[in-house]
């Protein structure tokens, strides 16, 4: 196990929080990919939604870099197959749950 790997991933971790916090408790809903002004009716109830979805996805990049730094599963492909399914997991729910703040045409 090389240092290196849970290094990068703390970094990702803070920057994937940084744009979740900036996301949620600034508003800055201009960050969020596919972002339509004109069609969304709740931009607080979206950047609220999407910001805390986006911590979700920071802290699991974070629990990646304590596991990997501990590596108690002795270098098993397992942490990366339950952050794979957990990402896409949260990817999903932001795609679906984010349409109850737009307009529907």
């Amino acid at each position: 196990m090389s240092a290196e790997s849970p290094l990068l991933l703390g970094v990702a971790a803070g920057f994937v929080g940084l744009l979740g916090a900036l996301i949620k408790y600034a508003g800055a809903v201009r960050l969020i990919a596919g972002y339509d002004p004109d069609r969304v009716t709740d931009e607080a109830g979206l950047a609220a939604f999407i910001g805390t979805n986006t911590l979700y996805v920071a802290v699991l990049v974070l629990s990646v870099a304590v596991v990997e730094y501990t590596d108690p599963f002795d270098g098993t492909a397992i942490v990366w197959i339950v952050f794979t399914v957990g990402v896409i997991g949260l990817t999903a729910r932001m795609i679906v749950g984010s349409r109850r703040y737009e307009t529907s045409e």
